[in-house]
């Protein structure tokens, strides 16, 4: 079992920056799948950002790449998402997960986000 708690979330104005954290409560190994994905009211969830642990692979969502960057520092089990040019349309409840994946495909392909196993609380996000 594991707690995920992300912190970082705000107000900002659109062009801003914010930089995300999401602190897990234990070491996560290689071939672990770790994630931000977000909700905005009245609309579905959405995978924002995904990175398998160990391995370079990265995937972003068309409405995010160039702007946002999901990054981790294991040592300190960390998981976080600079949010770069920030636009009104990135409002939304942002929440961070994580689950073994075998494949890289695991990670990113279809839904992901209601396949892993864990997820926090989520951290607001508003871009006026």
């Amino acid at each position: 079992q594991v707690q995920l708690v992300e912190s970082g979330g705000g107000s900002v104005q659109a062009g801003g920056s914010l930089r995300l954290s999401c602190a897990a409560s234990r070491y996560s190994y290689n071939g672990y799948c770790l994630g931000w994905f977000r909700q905005a009211p009245g609309k579905e969830r959405e995978g924002v950002a995904v990175l398998w642990l160990g391995y370079s692979n990265t995937y972003y969502a068309d409405s995010v790449k160039g702007r946002f960057t999901i990054s981790q520092d294991n040592a300190k089990n960390m998981l976080y998402l600079q949010m770069n040019s920030l636009k009104p349309e990135d409002t939304a409840m942002y929440y961070c997960a994580q689950s073994f994946g075998r494949r890289w495909s695991d990670c990113y392909s279809g839904s992901w986000w209601d396949r892993y196993n864990y997820r926090g609380q989520g951290t607001q996000v508003t871009v006026s």
